[in-house]
This record gives C-alpha cells, structure tokens and sequence, in this order.
C-alpha cells in the first residue's frame, strides 16, 4: 500500500509540509526504514528477512506501547496468591525469540536494531539519539542484522 505525501527537505532531513521555494520529495508513510534500505541496495534479501522476523517477533509479543487502555478484566488473586499472567503461549514464544536474536546481535549493535527495525525509526534519527556520525548507523545495522539472520539460520 502506498501513502504518499509531500514533505520539505531542510538541511538534508525530511521534516515538515513543504515551505515555499525548498526542496521537496514525495515519501510513502506505509513503507517501514527498513523496506526503505531494502528498495535502495543498503540491505540484502536475508538481512531483510532477519530483520521482518526480528520484528514479527517483537509485535507478537506485544513488546511495544500500548495505543489504548486495555477493557478485559483484572484476574483478581487471592491475598497471598500469585499473580496470574495473562500472556498466551505464542507472545511467550516471541518475548523468547526476540530476547534470543537481541542477545546474539550483541550490546553494541542491538540499539540500532531497536530502534530501527522495532520502533520504526530512520537511520538519521536513530544515529543523533544515539550520538553516532553520519552514515555510521547504515554500517553497524548492516552488522547486526546479519548476526540476527545467523542467529535465525537463514541461507
């Protein structure tokens, strides 16, 4: 699906509706970073899929924030009772795998696998939270996502 839009470019980062006499460029809002760098070259088939499998996990295992409040009932314990977890089988499994491949991508290169693959976040902005130079995020993802796809066993 593609979602078009209109954005102004200032100082080399897309932003904002477009001002008059900037530069602009369509972007489609439906296509994640990660299919952005698959379009262009910057990552291979089987990096690719270690990183949709990375965050297929992620979402199963409902890691991420919560959009609204939640409506089913509290499991309500007796004093002194554990508490009961309601997370099913397969956001168990998930939680599991996605702990697995985080862990074998490594400290170092786990944040930009995070932040881009999970969160959704554009190389530039993953690399100026983190403090990193220009076009270091590209390299270091490029790492982590082929540990994550060894991890996988992916040919």
């Amino acid at each position: 699906m593609r979602e078009l839009v209109e954005r102004g470019i200032e100082d080399g980062v897309v932003g904002g509706p477009p001002r008059r006499g900037r530069r602009r460029v369509m972007v489609n809002l439906a296509e994640s970073p990660l299919g952005w760098l698959r379009s262009r070259g910057h990552v291979d088939a089987r990096q690719f899929e270690a990183g949709e499998r990375l965050r297929a996990d992620y979402e199963t295992a409902t890691l991420g924030p919560r959009v609204t409040m939640r409506w089913d009932a509290s499991p309500r314990a007796p004093r002194g009772a554990a508490q009961i977890d309601d997370a099913t089988t397969a956001q168990i499994a998930a939680r599991r795998r996605f702990d697995a491949a985080v862990h074998a991508a490594g400290p170092g290169l786990s944040d930009i696998l995070w932040r881009v693959v999970c969160a959704g976040e554009g190389l530039v902005a993953s690399e100026k939270l983190l403090g990193w130079p220009s076009r270091a995020g590209k390299l270091v993802l490029g790492f982590a996502l082929t540990r994550v796809a060894d991890h996988y066993g992916l040919p």
